[in-house]
């Protein structure tokens, strides 16, 4: 993607070592951390917890694992693992942060353009960058939820050290690869402003899990289709290069809720999809990319 050299958002909230490690539990839940008793009488350590961490000190060094890179946030890391920080270049973060910056521009770009089209007034989404954890008004979250939008505070959320999991983890690789993640997020910020998430969060609250399920996967693959139509325009601007698509169709395919099953646990379970397979993932951002009109990306009333 010729990126480089283009207009940069100013809606970029920049969080990364705000100190977000001290939040517990994931995104959606406020989650309770770990608590080591201590001794009552003097306020330190008992001599029973001081036994067992020395314990637990050697045998997370007999398994490979620094005790000390966990106590200082460094994450559980055996023997052959990347953490996500590591999945980084050394330097390479600031023109990951400005690449991230120049696709919200473009999508600010494209979407007022259809929004105006439409004679209505396209409200600009921020995007928080966040390193590990973020406080976000949707709840807590961590690296491990992976990206994703708040609709209550209208903001896309990322830690860029998702892309690096992106081409080292699913196998997605390139520029666009990493264009279409967030083009997909702002997708869902056009389906808050159009009323479709506020009305699947409604009617969600009378759901069973296995239909909430299926309304999911609706409204995620608009949010591809939505990604799609994104990549529609930024074709014709010329900012497309040969092989860009072929990354976000590709990138589409290894987040398919069957795929990333079959990796993590060697079976497929349908009912518990809540994304889209990696073929109605393709499908629905190619059916954006080729028309580039909000009429084709209707999941809700039209086959998947």
């Amino acid at each position: 993607m010729r990126w480089k050299g283009r207009r940069q958002s100013s809606n970029v909230e920049d969080r990364r070592g705000a100190g977000g490690r001290g939040f517990p539990g994931g995104f959606g839940r406020a989650g309770n951390p770990i608590r080591i008793p201590v001794g009552r009488a003097s306020g330190g350590l008992s001599f029973s917890t001081i036994i067992i961490l020395v314990v637990l000190f050697f045998a997370l060094r007999a398994c490979g694992i620094d005790p000390l890179a966990i106590l200082t946030g460094g994450g559980l890391t055996g023997p052959g693992q990347v953490t996500m920080d590591e999945s980084v270049e050394p330097g390479a973060s600031d023109e990951m942060s400005q690449f991230a910056a120049t696709v919200l521009a473009e999508t600010e770009d494209v979407w007022n353009g259809i929004f105006q089209a439409e004679g209505q007034n396209y409200q600009e989404p921020a995007m928080v960058l966040f390193s590990g954890r973020v406080q976000s008004t949707c709840g807590l979250a961590s690296a491990a939820s992976g990206p994703f939008y708040c609709p209550l505070d209208r903001k896309v959320y990322l830690d860029l050290s998702f892309f690096g999991q992106l081409s080292q983890q699913f196998g997605a690789s390139g520029d666009f690869a990493q264009a279409y993640v967030i083009a997909h997020e702002v997708g869902h910020h056009v389906q808050n402003l159009i009323g479709i998430l506020p009305k699947f969060n409604e009617m969600r609250q009378s759901m069973g899990q296995a239909e909430a399920n299926q309304m999911s996967v609706r409204v995620e693959l608009q949010a591809d289709c939505f990604a799609g139509i994104w990549a529609h325009y930024t074709d014709q601007k010329g900012l497309l290069e040969s092989g860009d698509i072929e990354e976000a169709l590709n990138a589409a395919h290894q987040i398919g809720d069957d795929t990333l099953q079959k990796r993590t646990q060697g079976y497929v379970v349908p009912d518990s999809f809540n994304h889209g397979t990696s073929e109605q993932r393709a499908t629905w951002f190619q059916r954006g990319l080729q028309s580039g009109r909000l009429a084709d990306c209707d999941t809700f009333n039209n086959p998947v």
